[in-house]
């Protein structure tokens, strides 16, 4: 029996961003394969047939998701030049994408996109075309970046190593199996270049970043 004066805390009402955000929390420990409305309303602590009424299935939570983690990446500013614009968008959409590596596969797979996600796509867009791309240039420069950005994020998590400590262990494993006298071109980059003191795959990013945004060029200048 409860004791005077003492009332049963109250659960959080149920709402759409609650749903999401637990699915989120899921996916970061398990993957995109371990959502399920079972599991979800499990960590809410309510009935799985509760959920629909916020989301209506699966593929409606995806979308959520994904609106989510792009309302995560900042802005470019309007006024602001867009090569340097673009850089900070870039790693800050790095940074979201290494939080959920579940979503990197799912950026620009969602047929019904949220508002995050329109709002971001328009001011990278916008931005481009105040920097003098035209409407197809844009659409080149957008598509080069991203395919950069997605396709650096899904090699840096597969990585066998997060650390120089963790990348030595494997590098010696490699040169171990190695027969002797043989690849000598990957000795030499393993040995004068990966395991430097100091040496960060992180590094390779803002290189191959530079490298694209400084081929691209304005239609007008």
């Amino acid at each position: 029996m409860r004791e005077p004066g003492k009332r049963a805390a109250k659960r959080a009402p149920l709402n759409r961003d609650r749903v999401v955000t637990a699915a989120i929390t899921l996916a970061d420990e398990k993957g995109e394969t371990g959502i399920s409305m079972r599991a979800i309303a499990a960590r809410l602590g309510v009935e799985a047939m509760s959920l629909y009424n916020h989301v209506s299935g699966r593929e409606d939570m995806l979308d959520g998701m994904v609106d989510a983690v792009f309302a995560e990446i900042d802005l470019p500013a309007p006024a602001e030049e867009w090569k340097q614009a673009m850089r900070e968008r870039a790693v800050s959409s790095r940074a979201a994408l290494r939080r959920h590596p579940w979503a990197v596969g799912l950026m620009d797979s969602r047929r019904t996109p949220g508002p995050a996600t329109l709002r971001h796509h328009d001011a990278v867009i916008g931005v481009l075309r105040a920097g003098g791309f035209s409407v197809a240039m844009t659409a080149h420069a957008f598509s080069a970046i991203d395919s950069y950005l997605y396709g650096f994020v899904l090699q840096e998590l597969s990585l066998p190593f997060t650390g120089p400590g963790e990348l030595g262990d494997v590098a010696e494993g490699i040169q171990r199996a190695l027969p002797e006298g043989t690849h000598p071109h990957l000795l030499e980059l393993m040995t004068e270049h990966a395991l430097l003191p100091g040496y960060s795959y992180a590094d390779e990013f803002e290189f191959g970043l530079s490298l694209i945004l400084d081929a691209l060029r304005p239609d007008e200048v």
